[in-house]
């Protein structure tokens, strides 16, 4: 079981450098440059992984905490980004996810899962080469911390 998922990861890695290779020329043409901001980079990569089940939110503790007061905020921008940070080149991208993962679901597949959506958006999105995605898996949402939440109304 581990040759397939590591024969799948090098075939994902040579097409990955194929297409990295057409896409960056499109960035950079005899009739002028394009570049993309690290924030466009970000908020692609928040909104393609938390597209994947298994996903409950993006962000270590710290962040989850300041994002939920800033949604109470009238007129605040909540941050896409969040739990996402990127290093963008002229050709390639460089992207690193903290996340909260649902109990129960397989780490392993769902950091593949994301990183492969990830990747895919991006490079699809921007033309720029995704070099590494790195997942951190920082906490477990438990669903018994959602009906913690639905009791709370019940008691006057």
């Amino acid at each position: 079981m581990t040759n397939p998922s590591d024969s799948t990861g090098s075939g994902t890695s040579q097409e990955l450098s194929t297409r990295g290779s057409a896409g960056p020329s499109e960035l950079q043409t005899s009739k002028g440059n394009t570049t993309i901001a690290d924030s466009v980079v970000q908020k692609i990569a928040a909104i393609s992984a938390r597209e994947i089940s298994g996903v409950h939110d993006l962000g270590g503790g710290t962040a989850r905490a300041i994002g939920a007061i800033r949604e109470r905020i009238p007129g605040s921008s909540q941050s896409t980004g969040q739990g996402v940070a990127v290093e963008v080149g002229e050709r390639q991208a460089a992207i690193d996810l903290d996340l909260v993962a649902e109990y129960g679901v397989s780490m392993v597949e769902l950091s593949r899962a994301v990183r492969r959506n990830v990747i895919s958006a991006v490079e699809g999105m921007t033309g720029l080469e995704v070099t590494e995605v790195n997942v951190s898996v920082n906490d477990i949402h438990l669903p018994v911390d959602d009906e913690e939440g639905a009791q709370e109304p019940r008691v006057q």
